[in-house]
Parts: C-alpha cells; sequence; structure tokens
C-alpha cells in the first residue's frame, strides 16, 4: 500500500547558482525521480555557500517535509559547508571518519593523483550519520535521521548525483518510508493558438480544482502546457486515472492541442505539411534564418515542405524589395511581406519574419520585431519590442510562427 503523506524538498546548495554562472539542473532531476516513487514535493530553494544560511534552510525544510534532500557542497574546499550545516541544524557534533579518509585516498590512487591534505574534510560527517560510499567520485554522501526526518546529503557533480540517488537513495526512501510501488505520473497536452486565461475558462474549474489528478497550466513561448499529474499505487492505475481526465480535457480544448509530452511544435507542422501535402515559403529578415532552419531540422527532406526561402539583411532591404511598402511599419511590413510571398510562390502558406537588427529590447509599443502567416484569405500577426540582438528572438519567433502556422493549417485542413 503507497503511504500517501510522504512530502520531501530540495535543497540546491551554490553561490554560483544564485549569481547565475551556472543552471541547476539537479533539483530538475531529482524532482522527476521523486516524483516517479510516488514523494510530494511542494519546495525547491537555492542557497549560496554560507554556513548559517544553508543551516537556516535546512530546518525550515524539515519543519515541513519528511525527506530534505541537500544537493552540492560536499567538496574538499573551504566553501563547502553542506556538512557542517547539515550538523548544526540536527544539533550534532562533526565525526571524523578514517575509513571514509581511506576510500578517499584510495580513489585518489587509481587516478594516480596525489590527494591533497584539504580531502580530509570530506572524512567528516554528522555524528550517527548513514555513510553513502560514491563509487563514482570522491565525495562521500551521507544522510541523517533525525526525528522521523531525514535529510540525504548529494554531491553536486551531476554524475554522481544521478549515480548515488538512483542506486542508493531510491531504495533507501522506498524501504524507509514503505513506498511500495507507488508512482506519480504526469502527461502534458501542449496547446498552440489560445492564451493561457482563455484555456484555463475552456478547461472549466471542476478540472483545474480536482486533487487527483491535478491539472495545472504553464504558459511558454506561443504555447501552453496543461500537465496532468496522478498519484497512483501503480503506473497502470495512474494511466488509467490520467487517461480519464484527458479525454475531459480533449472533449474542451481539443482543437489546440497540438501534441503530447515533449513534441515539438515543429515536427508537428512538418508532419501535417506532409500528410496534407502541402508546402510554406519563408522569409527572414534581419534575424538570419532560425525559422527556415527549425523546419529543415525537423524535415526528412526539407524540399518537399519548404518551397521557397528568402533572407534580408534589414527592414530597409525588404522595403526595397517591396516599392509600394516604404512608409510601412515593421507589423504591416511583415504582414505585406507574408502575403505577398504567399502569392508569388504558389504555396499553402507563407511566413514572414522581420526583425531590426539593431535592436536588442525596448517596449512592445516600439517594434523591434513582428511575425505575420498567411494562407488563402487568412492572415495571423503578431510585433514585439526585442530586435535581432536580443537572446530569445530566435526562439520567440519560430515557435509563435510555427504555432500560428499550425493554427492555421488546422483551421484550413479540419476546420478547426
Amino acid at each position: 500500500m503507497m503511504n500517501q503523506d510522504v512530502n520531501a524538498e530540495i535543497i540546491a546548495i551554490g553561490t554560483e547558482i544564485l549569481l547565475g554562472e551556472i543552471t541547476d539542473t539537479n533539483s530538475v532531476y531529482i524532482a522527476r525521480t521523486l516524483r516517479d516513487i510516488g514523494l510530494n514535493l511542494y519546495y525547491m530553494t537555492s542557497v549560496g555557500d554560507n554556513e548559517k544560511r544553508i543551516a537556516d534552510v535546512i530546518r525550515t525544510a524539515l519543519s515541513r517535509a519528511q525527506v530534505v534532500i541537500t544537493c552540492g557542497g560536499l567538496g574538499p574546499t573551504v566553501d563547502d559547508m553542506t556538512r557542517q550545516a547539515v550538523a548544526a541544524a540536527t544539533n550534532r557534533e562533526l565525526v571524523f571518519h578514517q575509513e571514509l579518509l581511506n576510500a578517499i585516498a584510495e580513489r585518489f590512487a587509481s587516478f594516480r593523483v596525489q590527494m591533497s591534505e584539504n580531502n580530509r574534510r570530506q572524512a567528516y560527517l554528522p555524528n550517527q550519520a548513514i555513510v553513502v560510499e560514491n563509487p563514482v567520485g570522491t565525495a562521500p554522501a551521507f544522510i541523517v535521521e533525525h526525528d522521523e526526518r531525514v535529510v540525504i546529503s548529494l554531491p553536486g557533480v551531476p554524475r554522481e548525483m544521478k549515480f548515488l540517488l538512483n542506486e542508493r537513495i531510491v531504495p533507501y526512501l522506498r524501504d524507509r518510508f514503505k513506498l511500495g510501488s507507488g508512482v506519480i505520473k504526469a502527461r502534458v497536452l501542449r496547446t498552440a493558438g489560445i492564451g493561457e486565461s482563455t484555456l484555463d475558462a475552456q478547461i472549466g474549474d471542476d478540472l483545474l480544482q480536482q486533487s487527483n489528478p491535478t491539472v495545472g497550466l504553464a504558459a511558454h513561448t506561443g504555447q501552453v502546457d496543461v500537465r496532468i499529474t496522478a498519484k497512483a499505487a501503480s503506473a497502470e492505475e495512474a494511466d488509467r486515472m490520467i487517461t480519464e481526465v484527458e479525454s475531459q480535457l480533449r472533449s474542451r480544448i481539443g482543437p489546440y492541442i497540438f501534441g503530447v509530452d515533449d513534441e515539438k511544435i515543429e515536427a508537428v507542422v512538418v508532419r501535417l505539411l506532409q500528410e496534407k501535402q502541402a508546402t510554406i515559403a519563408i522569409s527572414e529578415t534581419g534575424i538570419g534564418t532560425p525559422v527556415s532552419q527549425s523546419i529543415e531540422a525537423a524535415a526528412a527532406n526539407g524540399r518537399d515542405v519548404v518551397r521557397v526561402t528568402e533572407t534580408y539583411a534589414n527592414p530597409d532591404e525588404l522595403r526595397l524589395a517591396l516599392a509600394e511598402a516604404q512608409d510601412l511599419p515593421i507589423r504591416k511590413l511583415a504582414e505585406q511581406a507574408a502575403e505577398r510571398l504567399y502569392h508569388q510562390s504558389g504555396v499553402t502558406a507563407a511566413i514572414a519574419v522581420v526583425s531590426d537588427p539593431n535592436v536588442v529590447d525596448h517596449a512592445d509599443a516600439q517594434g523591434g520585431t513582428a511575425i505575420a502567416v498567411y494562407m488563402v484569405e487568412r492572415s495571423r500577426s503578431r510585433e514585439y519590442g526585442f530586435g535581432g540582438q536580443s537572446d530569445v528572438a530566435a526562439t520567440w519567433v519560430t515557435t509563435w510562427s510555427l504555432s500560428m502556422l499550425w493554427r492555421l493549417l488546422k483551421e484550413q485542413f479540419d476546420g478547426a
């Protein structure tokens, strides 16, 4: 029988995370692993290399979770403070383990490297901690059982963390909390062509407010994900619960669902074009060729679906190609470019992206980038403040262009 009430919390340790120097992918991996074995996860925290602050965060986590997993801060340097912080948070002393130091020395010897004296720090663990040997690295992990709760400290090196989590920690948690075969599973329905608030209204409170499975929304560039999460005693039961809710969702928002889980909009668009024997033309100005590259990467043979591509260095160069467009603002310029390309190319649909290559970002009202999609007598367009130098430009124009194209294609072919 699955224990329904085991809550977990993840603490990522490292000033480099707070400074934005690295992305905390470890917490994401740990979260997915905990989900898969049926643990509830309500908080994820990042904290810098400061013993007092780490200890404070651990104490707070222990006040609301049975399982606290820290990641990072187990190295040999002065700023590796997790051991001391866990000891402080659980009112314990640090105890030296000669056998750990011997194991660390052997590990270095296998690399034919002389162990530094500072590695001695790694042999100190909180009193009565359960040692978790690390056969893929030099930083020992450990578990502290404290007042019916546990603190599990894992190294921050992703390879070491993943190995120890899967091979040592998951079996420990299953046994310690009698998790059995309980699981939490999720399925993501990916939508395009509809805003988050409208999608929320169409789904309805009856689904959005139910407790198991839960239904939640996550907005992304040009898309909104609808996540169904079920907690059950088995994977089969969770799948059944998810399928029932998915059926209800599809009856309400089906026309906007383009894929499930990891499906990408570019792959879905290419498949739809190929199924319908449809073609597109793409014009990209001042931004390189991100949309064309995305389509070609998703298509086995890009020319099956992309009939014409054209590029211009900047909006003024495009205006020269469209003699009648000299005074048009950037959004109108994109709309006219898409319509002209559609009629000249004999394709099913045309996309035009126009971006000012000299602009990084400013208020959307000023317009640094515009997108237009045109087919038959239908068209859609958008305008943004960022320009060609923005680090989000390529992603935004690609995702929004293909999302708008997908909706127009669905309207044309399926009446959706």
